[in-house]
């Protein structure tokens, strides 16, 4: 613990240092509007890859001579997103140690703090809401009346906007209607009122030409972001990108990953050939997200299970997804969830005994201080899975190597999971269920109703052969090469693992000279994004 101590400690004075020579170098512009930054939910203590992504950001612009506001939380919340503890609802964030860590961050900076006062009219009218009726709240708050006196009455979607984020912190979809679940979503709903009539005050005040949160998909940035377009202002989001040390940034909702492949864009001979190295280490599961490596050991379909597959016509891998994870939102235009869907492939499975459906789990379903609270697990005992000869279900923590079994497989079925994009790579045919970052370009087979979906499913598995379009396959590599190497912005010579938590970083030795547009491909991509209304896609290859 001291050990660890000394090294947030070090990390932090580092921070300090290149914030000073920022300070020392940095000339704001007088002509030049603000740009404003807020990012409560990447971190409490330490340096997530997103605050640093954030934080150097920032640096980049006002050595541009770009003004920048940090807005900051000061204990503005009753409850965060990352200070809540599931198993006790009402305990207080860690706020002492979060403003700390914030002091050491934006010591050199122009921070606008805001801090927490209830809305006691809100407060006592949501005490008799149920469950649902706060998830579907809306509210028109008296500072957000007043400011609109010659305009139509406009209500803040205060339940929409807490939805994603008290699903991800109670790891379930379908929440309870109990005493926890309704305090936690009222405390989100005043929290996520004050932010945005913080911020709705910062921006009467700065009058910012851009505003920079985190993924949007959290409340305080939802808020934030929410109050932001009202007004017309340029939102930007960002999360991690899909290489190492890489952050991806969009006007769009970065956890849908809007991403356009220009029709003209093909693959040459080297890029093809840099395509598949990655490949080939990552169906052998040698790839991380986040900080995160996910497969330890990946093994083959064992004997029995070969044995088994063998007494059936044709198998059916089917791929699902964590249910509370913050792409959800966006996938549900067909199903109402990813467990509906996984209702209606038993129902195929009833209708084909000839067929071995085997549902794989995702293995973050497991992950040690993410376990989801309404797992695929708890799905498939509920259905008594295990007693139908047909399906087998796969758990989390099994390594079973799911490329084995989309080799084998007839077609493969998915939600919204990045393993559909892989099956695509690998030639075979994709059903998919949930609307994903790669159905924007034809690369599976994605229906656009329930009933086409269903006429699919089973036109598919009665087919005695299926033709993939070719332009699926040739459309996945095109798309999969952008998001690795023209949307995955490096930030590889800026940071590295900090030693103490996944996904966490410090700061490299770097000259402030690395920093600018014209050294860095990263940082001149996202300036241009910011201040010319740029993509955020990289010119060329990185």
């Amino acid at each position: 613990m001291a050990e660890e101590r000394l090294k947030r400690i070090n990390i932090n004075r580092q921070i300090k240092r290149t914030a000073a020579q920022v300070n020392l170098h940095a000339h704001p512009d007088p002509a030049q509007r603000v740009v404003v930054f807020f990012n409560a939910s990447t971190r409490l203590v330490g340096v997530s890859l997103n605050a640093a992504y954030a934080l150097l950001t920032s640096w980049a612009l006002r050595l541009q001579g770009i003004p920048v506001v940090q807005f900051t939380c000061w204990a503005g919340m009753s409850h965060c997103v990352l200070g809540t503890t599931r198993d006790n609802v009402t305990q207080h964030p860690p706020c002492r140690a979060c403003i700390s860590q914030s002091k050491w961050l934006y010591e050199s900076a122009q921070v606008s703090p805001f801090t927490y006062l209830p809305d006691r009219h809100l407060s006592a009218k949501l005490k008799s809401f149920t469950t649902q009726q706060l998830q579907e709240f809306e509210y028109q708050p008296d500072w957000l009346a007043d400011r609109q006196s010659t305009h139509p009455a406009l209500s803040i979607p205060l339940g929409k906007l807490v939805l994603p984020s008290i699903r991800w912190v109670l790891r379930r979809h379908n929440l309870q209607d109990d005493e926890a679940t309704r305090y936690l979503l009222g405390e989100y709903i005043l929290s996520a009122n004050r932010v945005a009539q913080e911020f709705s005050a910062l921006l009467d005040k700065a009058d910012p030409m851009a505003v920079v949160v985190f993924n949007g998909q959290f409340f305080p940035e939802a808020a934030a972001r929410w109050i932001a377009q009202q007004r017309g202002i340029r939102t930007i989001t960002h999360e991690v990108g899909l290489q190492p040390f890489s952050a991806f940034f969009t006007t769009g909702e970065a956890t849908a990953y809007p991403l356009t492949v220009p029709d003209d864009f093909e693959l040459n001979e080297a890029q093809n050939a840099r395509l598949d190295a990655y490949l080939s280490k990552r169906f052998q599961g040698k790839f991380s997200m986040a900080g995160i490596q996910f497969w330890s050991d990946m093994q083959d379909l064992d004997g029995s299970l070969l044995q088994r597959v063998e007494t059936f016509k044709q198998i059916v891998p089917v791929f699902t997804n964590v249910i509370f994870d913050t792409s959800q939102p966006h996938s549900n235009v067909i199903f109402p969830d990813m467990f509906a869907w996984l209702d209606l492939v038993l129902d195929l499975a009833s209708r084909h005994p000839e067929t071995m459906f085997i549902i794989r789990a995702h293995p973050d379903e497991d992950r040690p201080g993410k376990e989801s609270r309404e797992s695929v697990r708890q799905w498939a005992e509920h259905r008594q899975v295990s007693g139908i000869p047909n399906v087998l279900f796969i758990p989390a923590s099994q390594m079973l190597s799911s490329y084995e079994l989309i080799r084998r497989s007839k077609f493969v079925m998915i939600y919204n999971s990045t393993i559909g994009l892989e099956a695509s790579l690998l030639g075979a045919p994709v059903l998919c269920a949930g609307q994903s970052r790669f159905t924007q370009i034809p690369t599976v087979f994605f229906p656009t109703t329930l009933q086409e979906y269903h006429h699919m499913a089973e036109e598919l598995l009665s087919a005695a052969s299926i033709a993939v379009p070719p332009e699926f396959q040739h459309n996945a590599r095109r798309f999969l090469y952008y998001q690795l190497y023209r949307s995955s912005l490096p930030f590889g010579d800026f940071l590295q693992e900090d030693g103490i938590w996944p996904g966490f970083v410090r700061l490299r030795k770097f000259d402030l000279q690395n920093l600018t547009p014209a050294t860095s491909p990263a940082i001149k991509t996202i300036l241009k994004g910011i201040l010319e209304n740029g993509n955020f896609l990289m010119d060329a290859d990185y």
